[in-house]
């Protein structure tokens, strides 16, 4: 009996061990792919004016430090809407084409990397994705931008940071757009612009003149003189056949 309950203790004790650095592998193989980019706003309402955003970038290197993020913004949101509010000590805020970048020195290493935008107007949408590239100062870039079912709830994958709206408030109406995008439209020529030829300036109508024609009183005054001299000359022919009777 004594033999058997010592078998029966041995293997209980594998078992719990074997458990033990089961769990343990599972967490440390979780670990890293937890890291990923926050959003979270005060103000989280579909057609919200001037609503600040702030991000939260986690690092998950132990040898380098974030030195740039690049956001393409979701749909409804133009670059020309935001503006940088504040984040890490020396990084600047560039628009691009389809979002922007914030990027400076290196944050040190091991430290999340925080900065905050505002946005002139959220749109009318339920949610909305910021797709980011985390980049180090070794070169390494994480790519923040999955979404659907490339993501989940709990960070896993590389998900893109999103932000859940409430509904718009009763009457909320988007705004016009910003002066940068209606400088940009009307800054475009019209048809009717383009179908216009410009009219020439008064020193170049009298260089066209000059050039190539003469104006109507000079063509009357050219055929009054032709008319008087073919008049002398038929004179002049008429008394020569006189005289010579």
């Amino acid at each position: 009996m004594f033999h058997r309950n010592k078998t029966h203790s041995t293997a209980a004790r594998r078992l719990a061990i074997a458990t033990a650095a089961t769990a343990t592998a599972v967490l440390l193989a979780a670990g890293p792919a937890a890291a990923h980019v926050e959003v979270e706003s005060e103000k989280a309402q579909a057609l919200a004016e001037n609503v600040e955003i702030s991000f939260e970038a986690e690092s998950e290197s132990n040898t380098a430090g974030i030195t740039e993020l690049r956001v393409v913004l979701p749909e409804g949101i133009a670059p020309a809407d935001v503006t940088y509010g504040e984040g890490p000590k020396g990084w600047k805020f560039t628009a691009n084409d389809d979002g922007y970048t914030v990027k400076g020195p290196a944050v040190k290493t091991g430290v999340n990397a925080e900065y905050s935008i505002v946005v002139r107007q959220l749109p009318d949408a339920k949610e909305l994705a910021f797709k980011t590239l985390q980049t180090y100062s070794d070169g390494r870039t994480d790519r923040w931008i999955e979404l659907g079912e490339g993501s989940d709830d709990h960070g896993h994958g590389n998900s893109a940071p999103v932000l859940e709206l409430q509904a718009a408030a009763p009457g909320a109406k988007p705004v016009s757009p910003s002066p940068s995008e209606v400088e940009t439209e009307s800054a475009s020529p019209t048809p009717a612009a383009e179908e216009t030829e410009p009219s020439a300036s008064p020193a170049a109508e009298a260089k066209k003149n000059d050039d190539g024609g003469m104006s109507a009183g000079a063509w009357i005054g050219i055929g009054a003189a032709v008319i008087v001299v073919a008049g002398a000359a038929a004179y002049l022919v008429r008394r020569r056949a006189a005289a010579q009777q």
